[in-house]
């Protein structure tokens, strides 16, 4: 009987081991997030990366956000724009 299967002596829930819990974010929108953050790791200067919104899982707000929310997190610098077609991505720079 693994840990989790273990008695429930009246709890609610089932148990489970502290080192089985994810750690981490893995939202729905990792996928692109970090598609387009590595895109953006070889994009040229005074470029920006045009994701068509149909191809969002989601809507562009939302992407938008969690995009801005990785950025932050990891130290970038970036800018983001939308029209109702697409989702326009780039490399903040010093000079703006």
């Amino acid at each position: 009987m693994s840990f989790s299967e273990s008695k429930n002596e009246g709890r609610t829930y089932k148990t489970l081991r502290l080192a089985d819990v994810p750690h981490g974010r893995m939202g729905k929108h990792k996928a692109i997030v970090t598609r387009i953050l590595k895109e953006l790791n070889v994009l040229k200067v005074e470029s920006a990366l045009k994701v068509p919104l149909a191809s969002l899982l989601d809507s562009g707000q939302n992407v938008r956000s969690a995009l801005n929310r990785a950025a932050k997190k990891s130290g970038r610098k970036i800018a983001t724009a939308m029209d109702t077609d697409f989702l326009y991505v780039w490399n903040e720079s010093a000079k703006q």
